[in-house]
C-alpha cells in the first residue's frame, strides 16, 4: 500500500511502499473512494516544477489499472445478478410441473411443484407439500 505525506515547506510529497497482509479484514483494504481521495492528494501536492517520480506516466498508469479493476468489478456483479435472475426463472418453469427429486434427507420422490420460494440462499420448491427441495435436487421433469 502507498502512503502520501506531504511536506510542508517544499510542497512536494514523498510516497513509501509497505506490504499489506493478506490476514487482514478486507475492511482494510482500499475501496474506490479511497483510491480516488488519495490519487486526488498526489495531485494536489505534486510540484510541476519539480516532479519527484522517475517515471512521469505513474498517474496515468494507476489511473488505468483502476479503471479496468473497477470495470472487472462492474462484470462480476453483473454476471452474479444474471446468475440469480436465471436460477430464479429456472424454479419459475419448473411450476405446475411433475418433478422427479432427492430432498434435503436423502429421500427420493416424484410430485406436482406446487410452490417456489426464494430464499438467501437461492430458490427452493414445494412439491406435493414438501417444502425445501433445491432446484438441482431435480433429477427429472414431465
Amino acid at each position: 500500500m502507498s502512503t502520501v505525506t506531504p511536506a510542508a515547506a517544499t510542497g512536494t510529497t514523498t510516497t513509501s511502499t509497505s506490504p499489506t497482509s493478506n490476514t487482514s479484514a478486507t475492511s482494510s483494504l482500499l475501496g474506490k473512494d479511497q483510491f480516488l481521495q488519495l490519487m486526488m492528494a498526489e495531485l494536489k501536492n505534486q510540484n510541476p516544477m519539480s516532479p519527484n517520480s522517475s517515471d512521469p506516466t505513474q498517474y496515468v498508469t494507476e489511473l488505468a489499472q483502476f479503471t479496468s479493476l473497477e470495470q472487472q468489478t462492474n462484470t462480476a456483479q453483473s454476471t452474479a445478478q444474471s446468475a440469480t435472475a436465471s436460477q430464479a426463472t429456472q424454479a419459475l418453469a419448473l411450476l405446475g410441473h411433475t418433478v422427479s427429486y432427492v430432498d434435503p434427507a436423502g429421500n427420493s420422490g416424484t410430485g406436482v411443484v406446487q410452490k417456489v420460494d426464494f430464499t438467501t440462499s437461492g430458490p427452493t420448491l414445494t412439491v406435493n407439500g414438501d417444502t425445501g427441495i433445491a432446484p438441482s435436487g431435480v433429477s427429472e421433469v414431465s
